[in-house]
């Protein structure tokens, strides 16, 4: 039998509430109450309920528990979802435009196809959450913690992820122009294929990452640990490298046209057939340091391998 209830008028019940003959907007009543601290309200526990196309725009669902509810093309534009307990709830193809998730727990939550557009996400906890296809551009995700996240396929345009955590996430084929990762921890997390044209990863920790195949036109790295990451095949033209540490990063057969690399750490580095032609700051030791071979095309635009003392470091000035 189907827990589930379906809830098509304020009268209909769900069987795991004992104040179910409230209906929905009996319960958000008694649920506000709560909120303000009267006596004898009720905090909002909608365990398995279905919202599946309701209009709930602008609703307060702060600290509500949700678990395993469905809200499939549920409107929860600019609902108030803070702390919100969403364990396991469906939440694809919901509208969520501006709505506020901070510190919610969508632990494995299913929001794919989901419109987050320009919702906070801030400190809340995602693990094993589903955001395939999702539109999360302008999403605030400050201090998030993300553990085996799927954000395949999602847009992310602009999204601020400041010193949020991922560790083994999914953002292969998603669009985060202009993202900011800034102070970030990222550990064994793909992008490949990923747009990340102007995407912001500064001082942030970007260790064992997978980026084969992203496009990161003006990307910024400046003073970020690359550690054991790889670039492979990768575009990253007029990429800011600067101060950024990349011991063992793979950037073999990726055009780093017009790179910046000053003070960069590039011990077993790995440029081989890569194209430098252009980039900037590069000094013999750190290309001694780093791998090149006879493909690798270099700063000057000569052929590798580099040879320290032929000058082939100095990009050719026009």
């Amino acid at each position: 039998m189907n827990t589930h209830q379906t809830l098509g008028a304020e009268d209909q019940s769900v069987q795991h509430n004992p104040d179910r003959k409230l209906g929905l907007k009996g319960k958000l009543d008694s649920h506000r109450a709560w909120l303000e601290g009267k006596a004898g309200s009720i905090r909002g526990n909608f365990t398995g309920w279905t919202f599946n196309e309701q209009q709930l725009s602008g609703a307060n669902l702060t600290r509500a528990i949700l678990h395993a509810t469905t809200w499939l093309d549920a409107n929860l534009s600019a609902a108030d979802l803070t702390g919100a307990e969403l364990q396991r709830a469906d939440l694809g193809q919901a509208m969520l435009a501006d709505a506020d998730l901070t510190g919610a727990d969508l632990t494995e939550a299913q929001c794919d196809r989901t419109w987050l557009k320009a919702a906070n996400l801030s400190e809340a906890r995602l693990s094993g959450t589903c955001f395939t296809k999702a539109m999360l551009d302008d999403a605030k995700m400050f201090d998030a913690s993300l553990h085996e996240c799927d954000f395949s396929g999602a847009s992310l345009r602009g999204a601020s992820l400041h010193q949020s955590k991922a560790f083994r996430c999914i953002f292969s084929e998603a669009v985060l122009e202009r993202a900011i990762f800034y102070h970030a921890r990222l550990q064994f997390c793909r992008f490949v294929s990923a747009l990340l044209v102007e995407a912001n990863f500064n001082a942030a920790r970007v260790q064992d990452c997978d980026f084969m195949y992203a496009e990161m036109t003006g990307a910024k790295f400046s003073r970020a640990d690359l550690s054991r990451s790889a670039f492979l095949k990768s575009r990253l033209r007029e990429t800011d490298f600067r101060g950024a540490v990349a011991r063992s990063t793979d950037f073999a057969q990726s055009d780093l046209t017009g790179a910046r690399f000053g003070e960069a750490m590039l011990f077993c580095a790995d440029f081989c057939g890569a194209n430098l032609k252009g980039a900037r700051e590069l000094t013999a030791d750190q290309l001694s340091q780093a791998r090149t071979n006879e493909f690798t095309i270099l700063p000057n635009g000569s052929r590798g391998p580099y040879l320290k003392g032929s000058g082939a470091e100095r990009p050719v000035l026009r």
